[in-house]
């Protein structure tokens, strides 16, 4: 029997927050704060209980924010709890996610990137600390518009030194600090939206 999942808004809280602290607030995004204080980013908390309906979730999603005037809605954040919550399944499903943009049409447009409670990037052990840059309370593919990336990184003074500096930060806050910033998943309650 799975365990229930925290209602949508408990979802949102706990991504919010992760947002807030660490990914605003140890400036691993330099790029995350703009959209935020601008309040560009849309959350949606996906009920999907398969890949199937995911990916028919992220494709509405994709032509949601390809829609929408960059100004009101410029990023989402696709939370799915309930789904692909082993890290390797997540993992795998990314391969299908480039798949949808290339047969949509959407490559060049859009992207999708990636965050999960238990990220851990090829060639470093679960437990280094520096796969904490992705680590979301919740499976979450963020979909970004290139245009707005491409903006963003042009305006960033030395934006192919973020991944170095975000390392380096993550090391310096140490298990300890990361575990204070309070960013983990909620516990699952009664089921309420």
């Amino acid at each position: 029997m799975n365990s229930p999942t925290p209602s949508h808004q408990a979802v949102i809280a706990a991504t919010r927050r992760w947002l807030e602290r660490a990914v605003i607030g140890l400036n691993l995004c330099p790029f995350a704060k703009g959209v935020h204080v601008k309040e560009q980013l849309r959350y949606v908390v996906s009920d999907a209980p398969d890949e199937e309906t995911l990916l028919a979730d992220l494709e509405r999603e994709l032509h949601m924010l390809l829609a929408a005037p960059p100004a009101e809605v410029d990023t989402t954040l696709l939370i799915h709890p309930a789904v692909l919550t082993a890290f390797e399944d997540f993992a795998a499903f990314l391969d299908v996610v480039n798949v949808v943009l290339r047969t949509q049409g959407l490559e060049g447009i859009l992207q999708v990137a990636s965050f999960h409670p238990d990220y851990a990037f090829a060639g470093t052990d679960p437990d280094d600390i520096t796969n904490c840059t992705n680590r979301s309370p919740f499976p979450t593919l963020h979909l970004l518009r290139e245009d707005s990336l491409d903006r963003a990184v042009a305006a960033f003074p030395d934006a192919a030194a973020i991944y170095e500096r975000n390392l380096r930060t993550l090391r310096e806050l140490g298990r300890d600090g990361w575990q204070a910033l309070g960013v983990g998943a909620p516990l699952p309650t009664a089921r309420s939206k």
